[in-house]
């Protein structure tokens, strides 16, 4: 029903499988054709009204007819006498006691007191009641709810899709505009003070390092909106002045950011009639625009006609500054400004203005491009030999905060799409590819220009721009105004990118010729190459001869098969000229893959190229920190084994050059060796052969260099040949007492015990002991597991080797739980069960009293001594009950020599009479030991 202003009702939504059916109950004020307020039972908060709120008004609207209309609840109780009031009161308290009660009373004790509050105003609220006409009226808008989305996905930074969500918030804005909604402006200045609120922001100032690109496009399309907002042409001075007010404040806070993203460089203001800002910050731009206005006579009449020309007799003057040539009128602001008027136009639901407005600046560019051409002609000779200019430029529209060619490239496909484009992203689901078609400009009749044609020829160098291109399908009329503008870059001198001499301050034009170039390839071979190879910035390659049969591009990139000398150019021309690794490493990778179709034959010159710049990047990253660069190593390996054989022991023999000794040994040589190259090449045995030895020399070449990380390597290498295994061990043994750590060794003594080399084995770990030392509560060293094979491996060879091996570990180990791990194991089974042919092993157990095992036992017993004096210099309570599980430990120890319980009874007396002042252990020693 509608009780005034006041439209409440129940929803119920449908049972589901599930979930059941459910109601909720809804209250909707309203007030002039505009939802002021909405509550819903459902409790779902969003920024958008929930699905029961818009199912209860679109009832209303559709079936009028059903829903009550009542007055406001204040006319129907004027007309109650008291009984009937005292009735309601009651009535209302009864159905709603447990709610309403308490504020009931409290209502009623003020009412009755003569000077409260309620008692100072005449009359009271009626919430079905109508505003009063003076009262602002807007559509509702819950406002903390956009507060918190804003403020959770600026927490989010740009990640799990809230980047996405903040740009769906921004669309929201900009619907709302469109719709002519006074809450578009209200919720950017919600957004707005929220992006202001950012912790990052004061954290980026302290640093003074800038935001992420994702950030940045962000704030560029926040301050974007707000120059939208502003250049409303309708909007009213009060109102343009109390957004300035509130953009200057936001403007004079010590976090706001500047318009590139960082803090602390110097941009031109919009207009450029001023001298540079100093500091320009996000929202210069709008303040600035707050000062531009619509009055112009000249703007007014080309933004409300399609028709409007110059008289016919005064086209041929030629100076006007109002129209071109051919009488169309031109706009001659700067044009990011002139953009941004284009964008408030389409923003504020103005399409058809906005048109007009974009084409009169697309004439003007036209004519602008056309007299520096003629320009440029004149001065050609004289900038040719000058090589490059340094013309001052205006402000650069790549990469521009108001994205001036991107407003003008989107107003203009607009009107030419196919489907229906009134459904707003939500940036849910896949995007769909736009269809377009042309249409023609208004006021050109039949055969004139199409709006499509005038927006590719706008476009020029931006990532954004050239990915919205790639949408285009290009017919005849497209690729006509393609080849028109490639043309025209070619020869336009320092004004284009693409000219034959270049600004100091241009920018790299790749991405644009790399789109050109796919794109007129299929129409237009020479065309492309010149263009390519401009973009490249290598005049050699220009004045080679003309291409051959151009091949089908594969994966974006075309070869012409047939031009042998145009490849060795270029690649000699990338060599030269390109000095970044990881550019001329995705070059390779591109050329491998190209050459290598999955249906067809490998290109073998192609191949070869790519193994150049492969070995070029192997040299430019030798001697530096790379962290791609055993990504790089093993991607060699894979092109010169596609190359074939030569190529394989090519960078075998130069592996200096190459690689690092480690890498040639653990990569390199290893990838080569193993069983899957060998059936790649397809190789008989001489080539086997030949490509073994190779890998050997390296091997041996690289352990002699640099023996700590490549002796394993090498022997792994050289298993197959015994003088080459030989050498490599020899290698090793020389390098051991020098430079090699003990499990570098302990490693090698491992691998040769595996490869039946016993006797070599114990040598290396005996080396390996020489290099340890572990302390005396050092009880969980990684080398501890190294120790006791070791003591193992010289306990199975015999006697000997185990009396070599105990002086060793007698020196190198002070941890007395190991050194009673290796007495227990050394008495648990005879020496000597290695069974070393030509030796006689007696099978009999190691007595403890003679050596060499009594030397073991003598030093255990005293780091179990020296141990307990350490370990009570600074023990508290709660390690006691360990201490005394170590005692008991020591005591096993202890008792393995002859006189060992006597030895243990005085060292127990000794700790008593020492450490007597710990009262509380030394009562659980003698519970314990007597």
């Amino acid at each position: 029903q509608i009780l005034g202003f006041h439209l409440s009702g129940t929803v119920m939504e449908p049972a589901t499988p599930s979930d059941p059916e459910v109601t909720h109950k809804v209250a909707i004020s309203f007030d002039r054709c505009k939802i002021t307020s909405v509550t819903c039972g459902c409790g779902n908060r969003d920024i958008f009204y929930c699905a029961h709120v818009v199912a209860l008004s679109l009832y209303r609207i559709r079936k009028p007819e059903q829903v009550k209309l009542r007055l406001p609840i204040s006319e129907t109780l004027f007309q109650m006498n008291r009984d009937q009031l005292q009735k309601l009161v009651q009535y209302l308290i009864t159905a709603h006691h447990t709610e309403v009660l308490p504020t009931a009373q409290k209502l009623a004790d003020e009412i009755l007191s003569s000077n409260s509050e309620i008692n100072q105003v005449h009359g009271a609220p009626d919430p079905t009641a109508g505003a009063s006409i003076d009262d602002d009226n807007c559509w509702h808008l819950d406002e903390d709810q956009v507060r918190e989305q804003v403020k959770q996905f600026l927490s989010q930074g740009g990640y799990y899709g809230s980047g996405k969500q903040l740009n769906s918030m921004f669309a929201k804005v900009r619907e709302m505009l469109r719709m002519r909604d006074s809450n578009g402006a209200r919720m950017l200045t919600l957004i707005t003070e929220q992006f202001m609120a950012d912790p990052r922001l004061s954290l980026w100032r302290q640093q003074g390092t800038g935001m992420t690109d994702k950030c940045r496009q962000l704030w560029d399309e926040l301050g974007a909106l707000w120059v939208c907002v502003v250049l409303n042409p309708h909007c009213k001075s009060d109102e343009k002045s109390s957004w300035l007010r509130q953009l200057k404040k936001w403007g004079d806070m010590d976090v706001c950011p500047l318009e590139d993203g960082h803090y602390g460089s110097e941009l031109p203001n919009i207009t450029n009639a001023l001298p540079q800002s100093s500091l320009a910050q996000v929202f210069s731009r709008a303040m600035e625009a707050c000062e531009l206005h619509w009055q112009d006579s000249h703007l007014q009449r080309i933004i409300s006609s399609d028709l409007y020309m110059s008289p016919a007799y005064q086209r041929d003057q030629g100076d006007s500054l109002l129209f071109n040539p051919q009488g169309l009128p031109l706009w001659l602001d700067h044009v990011p400004t002139a953009c941004a008027r284009v964008d408030a136009l389409r923003s504020h639901g103005y399409s058809r203005e906005a048109l007009r407005l974009a084409v009169a600046i697309i004439n003007t560019l036209r004519l602008q491009q056309q007299r520096q051409m003629d320009v440029y002609k004149h001065q050609k000779k004289e900038l040719l030999q000058r090589g490059l200019t340094s013309t001052s430029t205006l402000e650069g529209w790549v990469g521009h905060p108001l994205d001036p060619i991107g407003c003008l490239f989107t107003t203009l496909t607009e009107t030419c799409r196919m489907d229906d484009d009134g459904a707003m992203d939500t940036g849910e689901g896949e995007p769909r590819t736009p269809v377009y078609q042309h249409v023609s400009v208004w006021g050109c009749g039949e055969g004139g220009e199409s709006y499509l044609a005038l927006a590719l020829e706008v476009c020029r160098n931006e990532e954004q721009i050239v990915a919205k291109l790639q949408d285009l399908e290009l017919d005849e009329l497209l690729v006509q105004t393609l080849r028109k503008q490639a043309l025209q870059l070619l020869e336009a001198g320092p004004f284009s990118g693409l000219g034959e001499v270049i600004h100091r301050e241009s920018v790299p034009m790749h991405t644009f010729a790399k789109y050109l170039f796919t794109a007129l390839l299929p129409h237009d071979a020479d065309l492309s190459y010149k263009l390519a190879l401009r973009a490249m910035r290598l005049p050699v390659l220009e004045s080679s001869g003309g291409s051959g049969d151009v091949g089908h591009p594969h994966h974006g990139i075309s070869m012409v098969p047939s031009d042998m000398l145009r490849l060795r150019t270029v690649l000699e021309a990338v060599q030269k000229n390109i000095h970044s690794s990881s550019l001329i490493f995705k070059l390779a990778q591109d050329a491998f893959k190209i050459a290598t179709p999955a249906d067809h034959p490998p290109d073998i010159t192609l191949l070869n190229v790519a193994l150049e710049l492969g070995l070029q990047v192997m040299r430019m990253t030798l001697s530096t920190l790379n962290w791609r660069r055993r990504e790089m190593v093993r991607w060699l390996v894979t092109c010169a084994t596609e190359v074939g054989l030569r190529a394989l022991i090519s960078i075998l023999q130069s592996w200096y050059t190459l690689f690092t000794p480690t890498e040639a040994t653990s990569i390199v040589a290893a990838t080569v060796m193993s069983h899957n190259t060998i059936l790649r090449l397809g190789l008989d045995y001489p080539q086997r052969e030949e490509l073994a030895g190779c890998a050997r020399t390296l091997a041996l070449q690289c352990a002699m260099k640099d023996p700590q990380n490549c002796a394993l390597s090498a022997l792994t290498l050289c298993e197959k040949d015994h003088i080459a295994f030989e050498t490599a061990y020899q290698i090793v043994i020389d390098a051991a007492a020098a430079g090699m750590t003990y499990s570098q060794l302990f490693t090698i003594a491992r691998y040769m015990e595996h490869r039946g080399y016993p006797l070599r084995s114990f040598k290396l770990a005996s080396l390996a002991m020489t290099h340890l030392n572990l302390a005396y509560n050092q009880d969980t060293h990684p080398a501890i597991n190294d120790v006791l094979w070791a003591c193992a491996l010289s306990h199975s060879l015999g006697k000997n080797e185990l009396a070599a091996i105990i002086p060793l570990v007698v020196k190198s180990v002070h941890c007395a739980t190991v050194l009673s791990d290796i007495l227990r194991r050394c008495t648990v089974t005879a020496p000597g069960l290695a069974g070393i042919p030509g030796r006689r092993n007696s099978g009999k157990l190691m007595s403890t009293d003679k050596a060499p095992l009594r030397q073991l036992l003598d030093a255990t017993i005293s780091a179990y001594i020296n141990t307990t004096h350490s370990r009570l210099t600074h023990i508290s309570p709660r390690h006691y009950g360990e201490f005394i599980e170590f005692l008991s430990k020591a005591r096993e120890t202890f008792l393995l020599a002859q006189d060992g319980h006597i030895q243990f009874a005085q060292f127990i007396d000794n700790l008593k009479q020492i450490y007597k002042g710990k009262k509380k252990l030394m009562m659980l020693v003698r519970e314990r030991f007597g």
